[in-house]
């Protein structure tokens, strides 16, 4: 009797399922009915299997679009976005129900400067030119971070998922870089369509690039994986080529700057130089930068190189301040974010206000083709002046210390490590984020998920390497017992 009883509710529900969707078409003339199990699934996954709702965001984060017309004025990416702050929201409610959360990643040194980075968030915040701009932007960073950094790192104490989430971003990525080929050649692989064709999914190709170079050194990583099968390994290369070619089409210069970083500071670890000499060396480029910087802008005004379909030309382009747009454009707005600085230079004009107060700070010798007078084409160009312009010194020292913080720990997390995956993982993940940070001398995401989700899963990755699994003989090892795949 009970096996007739469930037998029949099943119809009905799914009757009831399919009479309101009819009804939705018919009356509303939308099929958004017909996305309920799917919500339905997710809700049940959020309640008994969040760490499911981590992977399904790894995996839908480069597929998700971005959404402008939001009301109140928001932008969001979907489904992306409101899984994040799901997430963020079932955190906050189970912290504030058990008060307690893993003591060896709330006391990590990346995890103390992330709070430090939130502490002076909400100070400049108080002093901020728009205060509500300023606290939606400490939200969303909160639903970027406490996902992909904390929640994540609690994820994986399992280290089978630091491949699962590694791979599934790379799943969803793979099919965008094949709509994006795809559509490239529609074009004849034209070097002005390079621009564009990746959407709806990025929003322009330098985003894209970034996004490619960290797994572009991520995927790379496995090929020197111990015990892999050869199938596998076959499909590593093939993606890792596909990556290669996607990059390449992408036409965007930062990225290859930030593999070639990359690509240096590997061999430095190869060559087993140490941390404290690829500190000091970096420091002194840097102020050799600072002390002959007009010599050097001197030098860089006589290229009139502009990019190009041309993969020669669109590198010569790199240093083209003269006639190059894209690199004018880039200097018109560290320009007024240094004149905003300059005039607050203490606690800036408030998180995320940079895009909305920049307009009376550009001089019109400075403005270019892409300029407006509105100052409404987006943010500094470049995570640390950006910080500089919106939370004054403390807050670009904040970012150069949190540069400075993962490189360490990762690069001793490296040292110590006792088995060959976790170093072959945590030294692929601080490449990584060197890469992202060096691109992001040029540019600046992580007000975005498409390169939050990555930057902050691997800073996860780094702590929880160091926390959980360095000191492990076997990688796969947990509880006593081998996991290896």
């Amino acid at each position: 009797m009970q096996k007739y009883v469930k037998t029949a509710a099943l119809y009905i529900i799914v009757a009831l399922f399919v009479a309101i969707g009819l009804y939705f078409v018919v009356k509303k003339d939308t099929y958004l009915a017909f996305a309920l199990p799917a919500v339905v699934g997710i809700l049940l996954l959020y309640v008994f299997s969040l760490d499911k709702v981590l992977l399904l965001i790894s995996l839908l984060t480069p597929l998700s679009i971005n959404i402008e017309t939001v009301a109140g004025g928001l932008a969001v990416s979907l489904p992306s976005e409101p899984l994040l702050a799901g997430v963020l929201v079932l955190f906050v409610a189970k912290y504030l129900y058990e008060r307690k959360f893993d003591f060896k990643i709330s006391t990590h040194p990346i995890s103390i400067v992330i709070y430090i980075m939130f502490i002076w968030m909400c100070i400049t915040t108080i002093t901020s030119e728009m205060p509500i701009v300023s606290l939606k932007f400490i939200m969303s960073r909160l639903w970027f971070i406490v996902p992909s950094y904390f929640l994540c790192a609690l994820l994986f104490k399992n280290p089978k998922n630091i491949n699962r989430f590694i791979w599934l971003y790379i799943a969803g990525l793979v099919i965008v870089v094949i709509y994006t080929i795809t559509n490239h050649a529609m074009h004849g692989f034209d070097g002005d369509t390079a621009h564009w064709v990746m959407t709806p999914f990025y929003n322009d190709h330098t985003a894209y690039g970034a996004v490619l170079a960290i797994y572009i050194i991520l995927c790379a990583a496995y090929l020197f994986m111990p015990n892999m099968q050869r199938n596998k390994r076959i499909a590593v290369v093939i993606v890792l080529c596909l990556l290669l070619l996607a990059i390449v089409l992408s036409f965007c210069r930062a990225s290859w700057i930030s593999l070639i970083a990359a690509l240096g500071v590997l061999t430095c670890v190869l060559l087993k130089i140490k941390f404290k000499y690829i500190a000091f060396v970096s420091t002194i480029l840097i102020v050799l930068f600072f002390s002959f910087q007009q010599q050097i802008f001197d030098s860089l005004s006589k290229n009139d190189q502009d990019a190009s379909g041309n993969i020669v030309e669109n590198i010569q382009s790199m240093t083209n301040i003269s006639t190059d747009a894209s690199n004018l454009e880039r200097i018109n707005r560290w320009n007024s974010a240094i004149r905003m600085f300059k005039e607050r230079p203490l606690v800036g004009w408030g998180p995320g206000t940079y895009q909305f107060v920049y307009a009376p700070f550009q001089e019109s010798k400075n403005k270019t083709i892409i300029s407006t007078n509105s100052g409404d084409m987006g943010n500094a160009h470049s995570e640390y002046i950006g910080a500089l312009a919106e939370q004054g010194v403390p807050g670009s020292l904040i970012v150069v210390s949190l540069v400075v913080v993962f490189m360490y720990c990762g690069l001793m997390t490296y040292r110590k490590a006792q088995n060959k995956e976790s170093k072959i993982l945590v030294l692929a993940a601080t490449l990584a984020l060197l890469g992202y940070f060096v691109h992001g001398t040029l540019n600046n995401f992580l007000d975005t998920d498409k390169l939050a989700v990555p930057v902050w899963s691997c800073m996860a990755i780094i702590t929880a390497i160091d926390c959980f699994h360095a000191d492990k003989k076997d990688f796969y090892e947990t509880n006593g017992a081998s996991e290896r795949q």
